[in-house]
């Protein structure tokens, strides 16, 4: 064994020593400290690229997130509008056990108050309101056809397909009235309303606009609707429940109309016209579901 001294340069050792001390010598790998790398980056020295893959996944995850914020956002939009339907109010007061059990979704409707509250019926004083309203294809005015194509063009003006491309809130309920003549003016808001033309099997369905924007409303690009407003005006109303039938609607119609003709105070308006207000979504169940006849009054002169 040979024995050197610390100051002995490799060139001293015998060969055959150095070899054996080589071999047994550790390899040593040049690695780069965070702060060497920090100084690179303060003195201005660029680091590697980014290579394409590392592109790739950074991009996928920016747009995951991006999609989840994005998701989260309509989710919680989607929640809210839904508890207004799962969620109804119950701002009518109640006559009867079918009464009770009936509720409308908590969204904007047409402001009344009640003049007098019989058994049956009600008499109600209405707040002026504009609607957007179009004509019902067909002979009936309850019929599935004609009125899903109706109330799928009020809704289409409704949610953006108007000339601000405004998306308006949903207001209920939704009107369907007997018409008296195609030239006929009417003034009306929130239900959905459908109304027939007398002598001609013509109903009108219609929206109720958000008050927000008054006359101020964006215009319909479907020429087949119109925007009216409804003056303010008293009318006498039978609430019932279930879906509505045309025969529902001539029955709960003539049965109105005999009990006003013994009424002390008020009497069925000359060319009054039968109004049908409908407050629920069609997933409602049948017992939970609002409907009213209406039809505009007048005071008796004394």
């Amino acid at each position: 064994m040979l024995l050197t001294s610390p100051s002995m340069s490799s060139t001293q050792i015998p060969a055959h020593q150095r070899k054996k001390s080589l071999s047994h010598s550790p390899i040593i790998f040049p690695v780069k400290s965070m702060a060497t790398t920090d100084n690179m980056r303060r003195s201005g020295r660029r680091t590697a690229p980014m290579s394409a893959v590392e592109s790739r996944v950074s991009l996928v995850l920016a747009l995951a997130a991006q999609a989840s914020s994005l998701s989260q956002r309509f989710l919680m939009e989607l929640a809210n509008e839904t508890a207004k339907y799962v969620f109804p109010s119950r701002r009518f007061e109640s006559r009867s056990l079918e009464e009770a059990l009936m509720s409308v979704p908590d969204l904007e409707t047409v402001e009344f108050k009640v003049l007098s509250r019989y058994d049956q019926y009600e008499i109600r004083e209405v707040e002026s309101y504009f609607i957007a309203e179009t004509t019902m294809p067909g002979k009936y005015g309850f019929d599935f056809a004609g009125a899903s194509q109706s109330f799928n063009v009020l809704a289409e003006y409704l949610f953006g397909k108007n000339t601000r491309e405004k998306q308006m809130e949903m207001t209920t309920p939704v009107f369907t009235r007997r018409i008296k003549s195609d030239g006929e003016k009417m003034d009306m808001t929130t239900p959905v309303i459908t109304r027939r033309v007398e002598d001609q099997d013509k109903w009108k369905m219609s929206f109720v606009m958000p008050s927000k924007y008054g006359a101020n409303l964006p215009l319909p690009k479907d020429s087949s609707i119109t925007i009216k407003e409804v003056p303010k005006r008293i009318i006498a109303v039978i609430a019932f429940s279930g879906f509505v039938t045309d025969e529902d609607v001539e029955r709960r119609e003539s049965s109105l109309m005999d009990l006003l003709k013994n009424n002390p105070e008020f009497r069925v308006k000359e060319g009054a016209s039968v109004e049908v207000a409908q407050y629920n979504p069609p997933f409602a169940l049948p017992f939970n579901r609002r409907n009213e006849i209406a039809l505009e009054v007048e005071r008796k002169q004394t």
